[in-house]
């Protein structure tokens, strides 16, 4: 069952169905902005995470590496009774996480958010002020056509924002270097003879997770 919620913008929310999700600090984007009117929610999305994505000003906490490892750690070692995870990366101001939830998504990113903002606020010495702006962005993830798109656009957002050549430089992502893992079997998007030439990387939760939720997608069309 899909369930709506809405504060500033409206969220779709549907337990076990893939969603893309992307939430920042506050004050890191430009105040004043203005978008088009005939802007849809997917193009303001996009003007928006190049505006973060190119930031000159503003919170770049997430650039930090202990601040970086401790939004690592807690997505990929949350309780699994919240949810799979597919891809993420932590970028400086902003951070992109594509699951599949196992709970109501409004209280995951409230326990997520609580969780690492005590942690980065207590590292920093922060007090009396919200670390994440209150909102996020999401999107329901409606087949493994979008999955994959969404998948290499979290994996190559690093490149995208001129911080790397190439995805397996950037440490603060699910593409990002793991023990005894050949980093070509990493990408979602390799093409499968690149990937077959690969050697066997052996079992991976990842892996799992990954194959996981277009599998799912696949079965409920």
């Amino acid at each position: 069952m899909t369930d709506y919620h809405a504060r500033h913008l409206p969220h779709y929310y549907a337990i076990g169905q893939p969603i893309f999700i992307t939430w920042r600090l506050p004050g890191s984007l430009p105040a004043g902005r203005v978008f088009p009117k005939a802007t849809t929610s997917g193009q303001a999305f996009v003007v928006m995470d190049r505006l973060l994505d190119h930031a000159t000003s503003g919170p770049l906490y997430l650039r930090q590496p202990e601040i970086a490892r401790i939004m690592v750690e807690a997505i990929r070692y949350r309780d699994p009774k919240q949810y799979e995870f597919h891809e993420f990366v932590v970028m400086p101001n902003h951070v992109h996480l594509l699951v599949t939830p196992h709970m109501p998504v409004s209280g995951l990113m409230q326990s997520l958010k609580r969780f690492t903002a005590r942690e980065c606020n207590r590292i920093m010495g922060l007090t009396g002020q919200p670390f994440w702006q209150e909102e996020s962005y999401d999107r329901l993830v409606r087949n493994q056509e979008e999955f994959a798109k969404i998948a290499r656009y979290i994996e190559m957002n690093p490149v995208r924002a001129g911080l790397v050549t190439s995805p397996e430089e950037f440490l603060w992502s699910s593409v990002g270097p793991i023990a005894n893992r050949p980093q070509v079997g990493n990408l979602s998007y390799i093409s499968p003879g690149l990937r077959a030439s690969a050697p066997s990387p052996g079992p991976d939760a990842r892996d799992r997770q990954r194959d996981g939720a277009p599998a799912r997608l696949a079965a409920a069309r």
